[in-house]
């Protein structure tokens, strides 16, 4: 699969997010032979969990079928920027390359606001920032102005 097409994945993941009353965002992770081994959305209104973002989900079940808290080797697609708390999942976690959508003005830990993983935390993953910019970006936007 492409870039765009993992991405997309990500992205349906959004709008199930969005159908459910959560902001859209979604997230796959993708092992080194190209399956998909985790998927997130975001469920902080569902599990009254302010932790309960795509990109944590994601790992948990990537985790999970990986028997190992390590993702090295491992891509992660989400369709906004990770915040600060979802930048250190990922650090901690070592995923090794990260394709995001939109960019995130408020919290955005890529450069938007901060670049987390600019710090030296020992770990830092490749990033990759745009992919599908505009089809994520109008999945928030409609979300948003459904909620006004």
């Amino acid at each position: 699969m492409t870039h765009e097409e993992y991405m997309m994945q990500a992205l349906e993941l959004a709008k199930e997010a969005a159908a459910e009353g959560e902001v859209p965002v979604g997230c796959v992770i993708v092992s080194p032979e190209g399956e998909i081994i985790g998927r997130g959305k975001n469920r902080r209104e569902q599990n009254c969990d302010a932790t309960a973002h795509a990109e944590v989900e994601a790992i948990r079940e990537a985790n999970k079928y990986l028997g190992t808290w390590r993702l090295h080797d491992c891509s992660m697609y989400v369709t906004l920027e990770p915040c600060p708390m979802c930048a250190g999942a990922i650090i901690n976690s070592r995923v090794t390359k990260l394709f995001y959508g939109s960019r995130e003005e408020h919290s955005g830990s890529c450069g938007s606001v901060i670049n987390l993983f600019m710090e030296r935390y020992g770990h830092s993953p490749q990033i990759v920032g745009g992919i599908l910019d505009d089809e994520c970006t109008d999945v928030l936007k409609k979300f948003f102005e459904n909620l006004r």
